[in-house]
């Protein structure tokens, strides 16, 4: 009797930790005409977003559902891009969609919140769905009961710091069947600090390459991007960033610290190269390991500014030296974007790099009477190239974070860049002609 009772307990102990393993579903949404399955939310062309509701979609243009008379449908599209948001707490997010599923041909390019790239022309067929999964932070400025990130004027409308979950549809023909949403706190975190050249940029056609560097991993890490345009080392901290990042960070996750452009103006920010700026280094690397974190070390890209012979000079002073060395004596990973730039804007050369960069006739956007002129600043195709090197480094420096990289690894080559015509990039509908801070 005895064993019967302890083999029954062990069963249910057993029953119950493997439930406990399965996450539980916060949200499931099945979109579409058609009836819903038990225990999801239907999501009609007509549900609009609304706070009452608390999700809904948000169209550029015409959704649809199904033009086929009497069949009912489990899928909306649309000829533009669209959104879709759900309330959500702070925190880390499972998403697995169901792409496709539509009579006609689709093919789906995702961003999350202030434009992160998460999945690249994702295809299907006449009447096929796919599965993909992505991981995607939620945040709020809030850091404990008294203390908040104190943001600036323009980051009260980007979508990086609500308390919502925006998903962006878009490509030749954006098709979504369903979405189920899990909590994933549990996940590994890459931390990004830094400036506008990282930050996730709310608007066409600015981009970094840390809003391109989610596409470039697996589905069992998330990263976290609070970099901020015209930051410094210095006011990342008094603004009280680095405070709100370390207190999400948990033991095993990474902090990549990049600064350089802002730092060396003269002002309040201002570090000298080899004294200050390497202390402020230090500082963060301090920070992150009091945390059980992993600092990681990048050294910023180069403006770019052509010499004669068609070479890059050096606007960044001994910056990037000063942080090469602090990664010796801190024996801290480096990723050194800042030689990997100078490769890849040679290899594309004066003229032609103005294309990686926020160069763009007068009237190439509404209300835009002048020309873009930005030699700091990339558009999506300069940050995707930019992110591509940043994976190559972390492949060539054999990171533990090659795991997370998606299959297959591939080095990219910096003197080799993807040609221009084999980059295709579907504009968000938010533009803002106004140049990032710290240009």
């Amino acid at each position: 009797m005895k064993q019967f009772i302890f083999i029954a307990i062990t069963v249910v102990l057993s029953l119950t930790t493997s439930q406990a393993k399965e996450k539980k579903s916060l949200f499931r949404f099945d979109f579409g005409t058609g009836k819903a399955q038990k225990g999801w939310i239907k999501v009609e062309p007509s549900t609009l977003y609304s706070a009452e509701k608390g999700y809904g979609l948000i169209p550029s243009g015409k959704i649809e559902a199904n033009e086929i008379s009497a069949v009912k449908s489990h899928f909306v599209s649309s000829n533009k891009p669209f959104y879709f948001e759900v309330q959500l707490p702070e925190g880390h997010y499972q998403i697995e969609l169901t792409l496709g599923g539509s009579p006609e041909a689709t093919s789906t390019t995702l961003k999350a919140e202030s434009r992160r790239l998460m999945l690249e022309e994702i295809k299907t067929v006449k009447g096929e769905s796919v599965k993909k999964t992505i991981i995607v932070d939620v945040r709020t400025p809030r850091i404990n009961d008294t203390e908040q990130v104190k943001l600036k004027e323009r980051e009260l409308k980007y979508l990086n710091f609500d308390n919502k979950l925006t998903l962006e549809f878009n490509g030749e023909h954006p098709c979504v069947s369903a979405i189920e949403i899990k909590r994933a706190d549990e996940l590994p975190t890459i931390f990004l600090a830094g400036n506008s050249t990282v930050t996730d940029q709310e608007y066409e056609p600015w981009a970094s390459w840390g809003q391109m560097f989610p596409r470039f991993l697996k589905p069992n890490v998330v990263v976290a991007n609070y970099a901020e345009s015209g930051e410094t080392l210095l006011a990342f901290k008094r603004e009280k960033r680095l405070q709100k990042l370390l207190s999400q960070m948990k033991a095993g996750d990474y902090l990549f610290i990049e600064f350089t452009h802002n730092d060396q103006k003269p002002g309040g920010n201002h570090l000298d190269a080899f004294t200050t700026y390497k202390d402020e280094l230090k500082s963060y690397i301090a920070e992150a390991r009091k945390k059980g974190g992993k600092p990681v070390l990048v050294t910023s890209m180069n403006r770019r500014r052509f010499d004669e012979n068609g070479k890059i000079i050096n606007t960044l002073e001994n910056y990037p030296d000063a942080m090469r060395q602090t990664a010796a004596e801190e024996m801290v990973p480096l990723i050194d974007l800042n030689a990997m730039s100078k490769v890849f804007y040679e290899a594309m050369g004066s003229e032609n790099s103005k294309k990686a960069f926020v160069h763009y006739p007068a009237n190439t956007y509404p209300g835009q009477d002048k020309a873009l002129v930005d030699d700091t600043h990339f558009n999506p195709y300069g940050a995707y190239e930019l992110s591509r090197c940043i994976v190559s480094a972390i492949i060539q420096s054999k990171l533990d974070l090659t795991r997370f990289l998606i299959d297959p690894v591939t080095v990219f080559d910096p003197a080799h860049p993807d040609a221009l015509t084999d980059f295709h990039w579907y504009e968000s509908p938010s533009v803002n002609l106004i140049k990032p801070d710290g240009n």
